[in-house]
């Protein structure tokens, strides 16, 4: 005779995501990336994430060490290829508690 084995649910302990950590302050902002077309055409992608980073550092008030951004947001910017990012871009800053800064995109995006 066949024995069967008891099979009990497996429960998945998760790691809290980034939007489940304690957010302190949340803005929303459309950031212009239309300067880094002054860039070459295979340098304006880097240069539209540097543009970006440096927006929310200085609206945010962080050290750059402390600006994240989401893969998301990576992807949009790359989503033309290096030579053509968006002249601007709509996105969404979280800090938390550490006072890291994390950068995803706007919801309906």
């Amino acid at each position: 005779m066949s024995e069967e084995k008891s099979r009990e649910p497996v429960v998945e302990e998760r790691k809290p995501e980034e939007s489940e950590s304690e957010v302190v302050e949340e803005r929303i902002y459309t950031v212009p990336l239309s300067r880094a077309w002054i860039a070459p055409a295979t340098k304006r992608a880097p240069r539209a994430m540097r543009i970006l980073k440096a927006f929310i550092k200085r609206h945010m008030k962080a050290d750059e060490d402390f600006v994240r951004i989401s893969n998301e947001v990576n992807e949009r910017i790359w989503s033309r290829g290096i030579e053509k990012p968006p002249r601007k871009i709509r996105v969404r800053a979280a800090k938390d508690k550490d006072g890291l800064i994390t950068v995803y995109l706007a919801e309906g995006e």
